[in-house]
């Protein structure tokens, strides 16, 4: 998931050594935030001055990743001068500097603030757009598709029926398409019953009232913080049936599932990507991710326990994700190509 989140950021293919500097460094600046920056959450007049160390540290931590951002930041910035004076890149440079037309940063430099009298980004606030893509697109792809391939391997029966629509409703042709995957409303079933029964946040960011409100009895004063308990949502048995068990049929037609709007815009059922105004902006291609890496993995290989192994789908492990507490270790057979 990395490898592919860093060629839609950056346009590059870079090499794994790359990738795994890249990948270190911002965990590490993800664990620290998470474990040493709370403090400043309280007092920060006092706690800025009592513990600037770790204002150092962090710096420091951005420093580093800057330095392995700005070489590929700066790759794209020089292809848009060579493609606005019209003498595009040479074959030779353009391999040097990018393999892909399109990618995130290009948006980024062509952003302009206009509540900021039309400036561009900061390097760094270039920086930071990237890091948030690279975190937040990462392990929450990683660790619904390992729910969902555990879920396939407890539930073969569930698995057999997704192969038989992949084999049956698309050839080879198909693959690499999104209308192929468009056509597949099992595999589309799945990832949502995947999504509602192992959603990677069980909460989503912190909101605030923007005014008094009264919610079931109870007021909830302007600016108090609130979050929605996400996979409570999906365990609610007066809006799923058997909401424990791993059904994707529920949204196919008839399903308690059926036409559910993961957006919020008509109703809230269930909320993995939160709802509303600030819904995660990932939800398309994340949900597409999910459907071209479920459906290919399917297609490539039977999915069994590996021998003495117990596929735990029920205990969990709060990371930077929820994830499951015993890894999934698996036997895969290879299938016969389609």
């Amino acid at each position: 998931m990395f490898h592919l989140l860093v060629a839609m950021c950056f346009g590059e293919r870079v090499d794994d050594g790359v990738v795994h500097e890249i990948i270190s460094a911002l965990r590490e600046l993800m664990i620290y935030s998470l474990t040493k920056l709370r403090v400043f959450d309280y007092l920060p007049a006092v706690t800025t001055r009592l513990f600037r160390g770790r204002l150092d540290a962090m710096h420091a931590m951005r420093s580093k990743l800057k330095e392995m951002y700005l070489p590929l930041i700066d790759a794209r910035r020089e292809r848009k001068k060579l493609l606005a004076s019209s003498q595009p890149p040479s074959p030779q440079n353009q391999k040097e500097t990018t393999t892909l037309p399109h990618c995130y940063v290009d948006s980024l430099l062509d952003l302009r603030l206009d509540s900021d009298s039309g400036r561009p980004l900061t390097d760094d606030e270039v920086l930071a757009m990237c890091s948030e893509l690279l975190i937040q697109g990462t392990d929450t792809t990683a660790t619904a598709l390992e729910w969902i391939m555990a879920q396939l391997v407890k539930n073969q029966h569930v698995q057999d029926k997704l192969f038989d629509e992949i084999s049956i409703g698309t050839g080879p042709d198909d693959l690499h398409r999104p209308e192929g995957l468009h056509k597949m409303q099992y595999l589309r079933a799945v990832v949502l019953e995947g999504l509602r029964r192992h959603p990677p946040g069980h909460q989503v960011v912190m909101h605030a009232a923007a005014e008094d409100m009264e919610i079931g009895g109870c007021l909830i004063p302007r600016g108090t913080p609130v979050n929605f308990m996400v996979a409570d949502m999906a365990m609610d048995e007066k809006t799923w049936d058997q909401p424990r068990e791993f059904l994707p049929e529920r949204f196919l037609a008839g399903g308690d599932g059926d036409g559910v709007d993961i957006t919020g815009t008509k109703e809230i059922k269930m909320m993995p990507f939160g709802a509303g105004r600030r819904i995660c902006p990932g939800l398309g291609v994340a949900t597409m991710h999910l459907e071209y890496l479920v459906e290919s993995l399917v297609r490539a290989f039977d999915w069994q326990a590996a021998e003495g192994e117990v596929v735990d789908v029920v205990s969990e492990e709060a990371q930077f994700t929820v994830v499951m507490k015993k890894p999934l270790c698996v036997r895969l057979v290879h299938r016969a190509a389609i």
